[in-house]
């Protein structure tokens, strides 16, 4: 079943916050977008991106001009590649004994900036799915969002396990803050890798051996207290957890929640699409 919205009444459609929606690959979300079930907002403080967004999405998702975090000031740290540009310094000393880090990360200017807290902004409200992906800044998002948080069922955020930028909260950090507010962590996507210098993986400069640098990491609202969400709440986690990390299992705990409150039978007609078998 490649969409459990195929057993959900039409009504059930997601609210997303993509903090840094530049379009350099399909987002996650993109398939409930087509099928007209997801609407976007958005912040990409590059303004020409920005139009893009717009103009691909259209005026039914909103797509601000904005830097997140805790509403002051702040440097933008322009590099020669845009992807990895970030309101923090990038830590060259650090990145210069990976291969192609540091070539990827050379500051060409600093540009001061003003930022925008996501709990300010009182039309972002009654989010279900949160994607961040802010070059080190992440932990200040999400400490400027926990109204938006309060809310939110699935969290993917990017996350190093050293330090990038420097000063840059890690791994642990966002770790602590998200289990604070009542997620549980759920999965990696992926892991970024690079080989120690001088040395070369099958002639790749962007090859690992062991060590991990980053990956984004997904949180999900505490499985453990699925009976005190809403109904609409369950109906979207389950399709979040199927559709957009195919956690099965998981989208099926909700459906089971969902059939305890509703005396209804989501939860086999889901098994029985998953497995043929009523």
């Amino acid at each position: 079943m490649r969409s459990l919205l195929n057993i959900l009444p039409n009504g059930v459609k997601m609210s997303i916050l993509d903090v840094g929606a530049a379009l350099s690959e399909a987002p996650p979300y993109q398939p409930l977008v087509d099928a007209g079930r997801a609407r976007i907002v958005g912040f990409e403080p590059d303004s020409q991106e920005c139009e893009k967004l717009t103009r691909k999405y259209g005026n039914s998702h909103k797509f601000y001009p904005y830097f997140a975090g805790d509403g002051g000031t702040s440097t933008y740290y322009q590099t020669n590649w845009p992807l990895t540009g970030s309101l923090l310094e990038p830590n060259t000393e650090l990145l210069e004994k990976f291969n192609n880090l540091s070539e990827l990360c050379q500051p060409v200017a600093e540009h001061p900036t003003t930022t925008k807290r996501i709990d300010d902004i009182g039309d972002i409200r009654d989010i279900d799915f949160i994607k961040i992906d802010v070059q080190g800044s992440e932990l200040a998002v999400l400490e400027n969002a926990v109204r938006v948080l309060s809310t939110t069922l699935l969290v993917q955020i990017e996350v190093e396990f050293v330090e990038l930028y420097k000063g840059q909260p890690l791994f642990a950090d966002i770790d602590r803050f998200l289990r604070g507010q009542g997620f549980q962590f759920h999965t990696f996507d992926g892991f970024g890798t690079r080989a120690f210098k001088p040395l070369l993986r099958n002639g790749d400069v962007n090859a690992g051996f062991r060590q991990i640098l980053w990956s984004d990491a997904i949180y999900v609202r505490d499985w453990m207290k699925l009976d005190q969400m809403s109904e609409i709440k369950l109906k979207k986690y389950a399709v979040l957890a199927h559709d957009l990390l195919n956690s099965c299992d998981l989208a099926n705990l909700a459906l089971m929640a969902l059939d305890r409150k509703t005396k209804g039978n989501f939860s086999a007609a889901y098994l029985e699409k998953l497995t043929g078998k009523p």
